[in-house]
């Protein structure tokens, strides 16, 4: 039925999308274009990170965690957090080139060209033997973006884009158009914005992933409402829903259809759409020379096709029960003193549910119909905002929360200086194979015991960050950032907190650890 009903939305509200377009294009002339675009160079250096080439190196090997529901088939980890090995560091760059024409009746069109490479990996010569070959081009120039847009449409403050587009939705907290700050991402959608002086709503549907004709329902889309009420001058308050739908089919057999059948009847491998609904609510705003920035998130629906991964090693199936159930926060207020160098103090916190159900008691170790329950942390969807840039976060933290605060400095109009610390924890920590600790080595006491666990530490550390922003012109800054981590034990121990809380976090030993980075962007 949601098939249908969606397929029947989708279709209405194309239709009558194109029927405005091609109204206002059949009657629009070119009035002007415009030619734009931006160039990000970056450096960076990682130190006591990541393994070398970046190797998922086994932690914990599958045998000793019979029936634990990990979601995978061992523990691993490309983090390290020792000095051994070589440390990382390499240059990128970002190439943006758009073009903007504006025609008649409210009407224009938007093209977009995006780049991005490391330095060395398209050069074309041997130095050695001077011979020359092509390019390695196969993952160059994108279309980042390319869409039609109608403002004033109906002569409302309502505005149209059809096409692939850039989506930011507040401050991006969940919903960005960066991954990281030099790679970008953009959505195939349709996005509508009612905008007036007092409130404003944006109301978009994305198709992320298009599953063809090889399944009846396998699409992936996203919908959006978010909306702003603005007319309170100390705050804006903004309310938003985010439904991501995952259609694609998940099983853990493909049997006969007699064995199908006796799946169904006891209940297993009973895998359903992914729902993921997301609701919050944002405050911002300044008051005085106060300023806060709060917003609070809960997501809930069914995670199945997180739960199909979540297959005890030694047993057939997932959790077909997985239910999303996580709250999302961040926190930002600072108080900025009117005196020289106008610095301004900062306090920030944030929070990302986790779930951690990777252990396992004596008697599911020994029950044979044993079911096990999915992990499920909170999803940050589509977001880049970096808490623990030498931690690796890029949006894609979760299972975590921290604390800290910051001072901003501009000893002149030219030149930002900002310092902050901040103390981290996981929230559901993961439990290791008991072990004895000798030194640096820990020995297995019962590997075929899974059940036996030593329960691990939640401290990831301390990370003191420091950056100069210094604004050359309007159009052309550079950015020196520096950040080090005090690793604590639970980077040791490790957990589960990378990739929205499924990826494992551990390395060899607790170093502590440094990134450094140099950017230069220049937009014209």
């Amino acid at each position: 039925m949601y098939r249908k009903l969606s397929g029947v939305f989708r279709v209405c509200a194309l239709v009558g999308v194109t029927c405005l377009l091609l109204t206002d294009l059949a009657r629009a002339d070119l009035q002007n274009v415009q030619v734009g675009g931006e160039l990000r160079m970056r450096y960076r250096y990682y130190r006591n990170v990541f393994e070398q080439d970046f190797s998922r190196t086994v932690r914990v090997p599958g045998d000793f965690l019979f029936k634990r529901p990990i979601g995978a088939s061992d523990v691993f980890s490309i983090f390290d957090w020792d000095a051994e090995g070589p440390d990382w560091h390499f240059a990128e760059s970002a190439i943006l080139l758009n073009v903007r024409a504006d025609l008649t009746d409210n009407v224009s069109g938007y093209i977009e060209l995006y780049d991005y490479n490391v330095w060395g990996e398209d050069f074309r010569s041997d130095y050695i033997t001077g011979a020359d070959f092509r390019a390695s081009t196969s993952e160059d120039v994108e279309i980042n973006q390319s869409y039609i847009q109608l403002d004033s449409v109906c002569d409302l403050p309502l505005r149209v884009r059809i096409g692939r587009q850039a989506l930011v939705m507040g401050k991006g907290w969940l919903v960005n158009e960066m991954l990281t700050p030099t790679q970008r991402l953009s959505f195939d959608a349709v996005r509508a914005t009612y905008d007036t002086e007092d409130f404003s709503v944006d109301a978009f549907w994305a198709k992320p992933f298009e599953g063809g004709v090889g399944e009846q329902d396998g699409d992936v889309d996203f919908y959006g409402v978010y909306a702003t009420y603005k007319a309170l001058k100390p705050v804006d308050i903004s309310a938003y829903w985010y439904f991501l739908r995952d259609g694609r089919s998940r099983n853990d057999t493909d049997y006969d259809a007699f064995s199908e059948w006796v799946e169904d009847a006891i209940g297993r491998d009973n895998y359903d759409p992914t729902t993921l609904h997301t609701v919050g609510i944002r405050l911002n705003g300044a008051l005085g020379n106060w300023d806060y920035d709060l917003e609070v998130a809960y997501q809930f629906g069914e995670a199945d096709s997180l739960g199909s991964r979540f297959v005890p090693i030694g047993m057939m199936y997932g959790d077909d029960d997985a239910r999303y159930d996580n709250i999302g926060a961040d926190l930002r207020t600072g108080y900025t003193f009117d005196v020289t160098w106008k610095p301004r103090v900062s306090l920030i916190g944030a929070y990302f549910e986790g779930q951690d159900n990777r252990d396992l008691s004596f008697a599911q170790w020994l029950n044979p119909l044993y079911r096990p329950d999915a992990s499920v942390s909170f999803n940050r969807l589509f977001a880049d905002y970096n808490y623990l840039p030498v931690v690796n976060d890029n949006g894609w933290l979760s299972n975590f929360y921290m604390v800290g605060g910051g001072v901003d400095l501009h000893p002149s109009e030219q030149v930002l200086l900002h310092l902050q610390l901040v103390k981290a924890w996981i929230d559901a920590p993961f439990d290791q194979p008991a072990y004895w600790e000798v030194g640096d080595w820990r020995i297995p006491l019962a590997p075929n015991f899974s059940f036996w666990t030593n329960e691990g530490s939640n401290d990831i550390g301390y990370e003191a960050s420091f950056y100069v922003k210094y604004n050359y012109s309007e159009d052309l800054y550079f950015l020196l950032y520096y950040s080090h981590l005090f690793a604590g034990d639970g980077l040791t121990d490790g957990g589960y907190f990378q990739f929205n809380g499924t990826a494992f976090s551990g390395g060899s030993d607790d170093q502590d650890a440094d990134y450094v980075f140099l950017m230069s962007v220049l937009k014209f």
